[in-house]
């Protein structure tokens, strides 16, 4: 990371990044014709949440540390979810055909009929479209691509939140 880069134009780069990667996945699905299984909804919802602390980090710009660090807090926070997520996806992707969970009712079916704890519990249990794997790039499926930008997400974010501001030494 460039020294000379602010905590605000690395929060925005970080929230550049965080849309430029829900606008492809918006893309994939409407011209493309892949339909988003109900765990890549959640980390759709994950990427956002990054986006919005990343948004709002970047507008504030805080300047002293302990604002920062509730910063990096909002940020692990965000991109650790994002990562359980995308972490489950890939094993899930993993599984031989015949272990992978069976088909279940369409996302918008489930919210219909269920509170939302209940929702979150079955859809992390995943679905078989969920181990169904549609799209690849340098041999990696859309949950391992996302695993890898939440990961390298947080830690930006978290680079840019923790690193004391140029002039300050520690006394």
């Amino acid at each position: 990371m460039n020294p000379f880069w602010s905590f605000r134009a690395r929060f925005l780069a970080g929230f550049l990044g965080c849309v430029a990667l829900l606008a492809y996945a918006i893309y994939t699905q409407l011209y493309q014709g892949l339909e988003p299984c109900p765990l890549c909804i959640f980390q759709r919802i994950a990427f956002a949440a990054l986006a919005l602390v990343f948004l709002v980090g970047g507008l504030h710009a805080p300047k002293g540390t302990g604002a920062r660090q509730v910063y990096g807090a909002l940020v692990a926070l965000a991109g650790l979810a994002g990562i359980g997520i995308a972490g489950r996806h890939v094993w899930l992707q993993s599984l031989p055909p015949d272990a992978a969970p069976s088909c279940g009712p369409p996302l918008s079916f489930l919210q219909e009929t269920m509170g939302p704890l209940e929702l979150v519990r079955k859809v992390l249990t995943g679905t078989g479209n969920c181990g169904d794997v549609d799209w690849t790039f340098l041999g990696l499926g859309m949950p391992a691509w996302s695993l890898v930008c939440f990961v390298l997400l947080t830690a930006w974010g978290l680079v840019a939140a923790l690193r004391r501001p140029k002039g300050r030494t520690r006394y």
